[in-house]
């Protein structure tokens, strides 16, 4: 049996071990490089095993197109792993390259089901596996490894009541892709 085939998008110098990765930069440590905001990607359709975009889908254009063309070049059943910065925290307004912010319903729009499913602002769709907030960061102060706590057992609630008193840093969103 072969090892699954990984694309690691946006990978700049920190490609994982034994992926695929595309990037803009030609100084990345990218395999093929390649404008994201430009679609179609050069790999055929139904390609990747799993797919890993780490802080990237902040800064591309259009959240939409990423999402169909990451889509498309996925196979069915395929894992997608997405890192994004926490809508209220300092980190995700301070990069001026970034042009989308992202909170725990931001997915909501691919996944059958949810609230937001039915606007149907694409055909491509997902299942939701989880989303975790500061997932495999360090805690460092007992008041973190709380409130870190506390927001992953009621998303909503801190989202919606605490995110703007004591903003987390990021999401991590794992995706199943349905075809």
């Amino acid at each position: 049996m072969s090892s699954p085939l990984i694309l690691d998008v946006g990978c700049g110098l920190r490609k994982r071990a034994e992926t695929v990765g595309i990037d803009i930069n030609p100084r990345s440590n990218a395999d093929v490089i390649h404008d994201l905001n430009v679609t179609p990607y050069p790999f055929p359709e139904n390609h990747f095993d799993e797919i890993v975009c780490d802080n990237v889908l902040e800064h591309l254009d259009d959240v939409v197109k990423v999402m169909e063309e990451l889509h498309r070049i996925a196979k069915p059943q395929a894992r997608m792993t997405i890192i994004v910065p926490f809508y209220s925290h300092r980190n995700a307004n301070t990069d001026p390259t970034h042009k989308h912010f992202f909170g725990v319903h931001s997915f909501d729009y691919f996944i059958e089901g949810t609230a937001n499913s039915g606007f149907r602002y694409s055909e491509s769709r997902y299942e939701l596996l989880s989303v975790e907030f500061e997932r495999g960061l360090p805690a460092g102060h007992w008041f973190d490894k709380v409130l870190r706590s506390f927001a992953n057992r009621r998303k909503d609630f801190y989202e919606n009541r605490l995110a703007n008193i004591f903003p987390l840093r990021n999401l991590t969103f794992e995706l199943k892709v349905v075809k």
